[in-house]
């Protein structure tokens, strides 16, 4: 006999992440007008028919909870409107078909032995119909239900919203015009509240004091009158000035957080209390960012982006693996078919969606999910592929924003970018894998080492030892970028003496043209700890992050120039304030140093074997933790000596070429 708590609210696959994605990426404002994407966005189906076959041994009385309308089928016969059936014994099939307009069409039945969960399917075709004998006729499409964690009838998953805590502000300053600065202490998120209200207030936000008390300029205000309640903003200093005999006895905060078990989460601590802090606020921005799904920046944009996304992704593997958020955000961005442009609109951003889906499983081993995707994987890439060029690369169309970086010189971004191909290349590959994973045959693995071939012939110069920039117009541009030389490196295009080569005519060339931005130093300083140049990067990291901490964030930045001052560090896209303070994409750190540093990674998918390749750089000790799907693996390591504890998988530790098992649930320690 089934548990009656078993009973969990099912929908149709992807559609609850549509549904809450449409609402997450409309609560933008700025200057409180609304500001939705400008890509296209999809909807839940509103009509959606679940079936399921029962054996009983005898009768059984079902409750049916539904968030929407819906009509109920026995053996093909419609019943009468109720909540409450008494299914005869013997073997039935069901059928419900749920109609709602507003939230994704969702279905919780609770008996013995009948309940909803994932065995049900779902189809939102409406070509299934049952003659009066009962048979099926048409060619409807049913899959597997989706489910979560909605395990009530009182919990439908319309309901879903995140945790929060009231906090009160560290200090207050009266402003001239009457008018009082509140300040919370640090970058945070949630819902302004007023308590006693009367009358009107005007409420301007600011991630820095200059930007809240900057009436004209400040990205997000407010207009609060009693009775009134605020939507979410990001902020740590408000400004709150009074209409005429208004007035108020206390401003609070809701903290809007998703929460998360810090026993199951990653950690990491030094000799360098510096880098203890860079981890420690990489670690609070990364939960900052981390809810309904993966934002970019908590003040703009708010949204969902596919290369912020992915890199969330390798952070959270490293933080605090919430597998929930990252298929929640995979499905969100995908979206349905059929495909009419790039995710986000941007070239690129598609290429990393794939290799998304395979970083997934690899850190997860979760086939299902792969098996959920694959055939939206293939729709999105035969969009892909219907748009290359007659050489079989991808180059952007009018309709396509190609992106790469924000840069601070001159790049030409249009004609046939040796980046692209790179993701392409890296793109096609992950379809391969999963393919084959499915066991399923392609022709993938052929297109992607075409691709290969192609990139090396077009845009590699021997003479000088790097990748060029592009194609533009029949004629190579023979511009030196980092983009495509270190995603060559940690792509798998270049070989290792091409690798070593690129090192020093490139990544470490002073001539070539810095990058700027946290989103691409994640992939720089990548590069350099593969290439093994892990002391160096510390010194970055000091040097770039530390920057940051230097001149007083709370969080880790959209980015950062050393070279600029004061409010220069607030301005970007030519507004004073329109730098985003706590964005994502600058908490790289946690998976740099949990990767690279503690050394841990999986060799089989979830972890089932893994290795550790530790490396102190210029540390006299570290120690730190890294989720997986069975529990923490541990490490502690000084000059002298290393320690590893870990709850489960096949691991091998890998020190000065030496090769070293390690037990599940048994600490070993090693000198070195």
């Amino acid at each position: 006999m089934q548990e009656r708590d078993k009973a969990t609210w099912i929908w149709y696959p992807g559609d609850f992440e549509i549904w809450l994605g449409n609402i997450f990426n409309n609560r933008r404002t700025e200057r409180g007008a609304m500001f939705p994407p400008f890509w296209k966005q999809d909807s839940h189906y509103v009509t959606v028919e679940f079936s399921q076959t029962f054996h009983l041994e005898k009768a059984e009385t079902i409750t049916i909870s539904c968030d929407g309308q819906f009509n109920f089928a026995i053996d093909g016969k419609l019943q009468f409107p109720a909540h409450t059936y008494t299914i005869p014994g013997g073997e039935h099939k069901l059928n419900l078909k749920v109609w709602n307009q507003a939230t994704p069409p969702s279905l919780f039945i609770q008996g013995d032995t009948i309940h909803t969960d994932s065995t049900w399917l779902v189809t939102y075709e409406d070509k299934i119909w049952i003659d009066e004998n009962g048979v099926a006729h048409g060619s409807g499409i049913y899959v597997p239900a989706a489910s979560w964690n909605f395990n009530s009838p009182d919990t439908p998953p319309s309901g879903f919203h995140l945790e929060r805590s009231e906090v009160s502000p560290i200090s207050s300053k009266a402003i001239k015009n009457n008018g009082i600065l509140y300040d919370f202490g640090h970058e945070t998120f949630g819902y302004l509240k007023v308590k006693g209200l009367q009358g009107v207030i005007h409420i301007y936000y600011g991630e820095s004091a200059e930007e809240a008390l900057d009436k004209e300029h400040c990205e997000t205000l407010d207009v609060l009158c009693e009775g009134k309640e605020l939507d979410s903003k990001a902020f740590r200093y408000v400004y709150i000035e009074k209409d005429n005999h208004a007035s108020y006895e206390e401003v609070l905060m809701d903290y809007e957080y998703t929460p998360f078990d810090i026993e199951k989460s990653g950690s990491f601590r030094c000799s360098d209390e510096e880098l203890n802090r860079i981890w420690d606020v990489a670690a609070y921005t990364m939960d900052l960012t981390t809810r309904e799904f993966f934002m970019d920046g908590i003040k703009r944009d708010r949204w969902t982006w596919s290369g912020d996304a992915i890199q969330s992704y390798l952070m959270n593997y490293y933080l605090r693996f919430d597998t929930e958020c990252v298929k929640r955000t995979i499905r969100q961005l995908r979206g349905k078919d059929p495909v009419t442009a790039h995710i986000n609109t941007i070239m690129d951003y598609t290429f990393y969606w794939f290799k998304s889906v395979l970083d997934y499983y690899q850190y997860t081993g979760d086939v299902d999910f792969v098996r959920e995707m694959w055939p939206r994987m293939v729709t999105l890439m035969d969009y892909v592929l219907s748009r290359t060029n007659e050489d079989g690369m991808a180059e952007g169309q009018p309709d396509d924003w190609i992106f790469v970086d924000w840069v601070d010189f001159p790049m030409h971004k249009r004609g046939t970018l040796c980046f692209e191909q790179i993701l392409l290349m890296k793109a096609l590959e992950t379809m391969a894998v999963c393919g084959k994973l499915l066991g399923i045959q392609s022709n993938y693995r052929v297109k992607s080492e075409e691709l290969r071939n192609k990139i090396k012939q077009t845009f590699w110069d021997y003479e000088q030892k790097a990748y060029y920039h592009a194609i533009e117009n029949g004629q190579i541009n023979k511009q030196i970028t980092k983009f495509p030389n270190m995603f060559a490196i940690i792509y798998g295009l270049a070989y290792e003496e091409e690798r070593r080569e690129i090192m020093q005519s490139v990544m470490l060339n002073p001539h070539i043209e810095p990058i700027t931005t946290p989103y691409m130093r994640f992939y720089e300083l990548e590069a350099l700890c593969m290439m093994g140049y892990h002391v160096e990067v510390l010194k970055e990291m000091r040097a770039y992050w530390g920057g940051m901490l230097r001149e007083g964030a709370t969080s880790f930045w959209e980015k950062y120039v050393p070279s600029e001052s004061g409010s220069q560090h607030l301005a970007m896209y030519g507004r004073p304030y329109g730098k985003s303070l706590c964005h994502a994409w600058g908490a790289s750190p946690i998976y740099l140093l949990g990767k690279y540093y503690l050394g841990v990674h999986p060799v089989r998918p979830g972890y089932t074997e893994y290795e550790v390749r530790p490396v102190l750089g210029d540390l006299e000790w570290m120690e730190g933790d890294v989720p997986t799907p069975f529990g923490k693996i541990h490490l502690s390591m000084n000059q002298q000596e290393i320690s590893v504890f870990s709850n489960g998988g096949h691991g091998t530790l890998i020190v000065k070429g030496k090769k070293i098992e390690i037990p599940a649930n048994k600490e070993i320690k090693i000198s070195i």
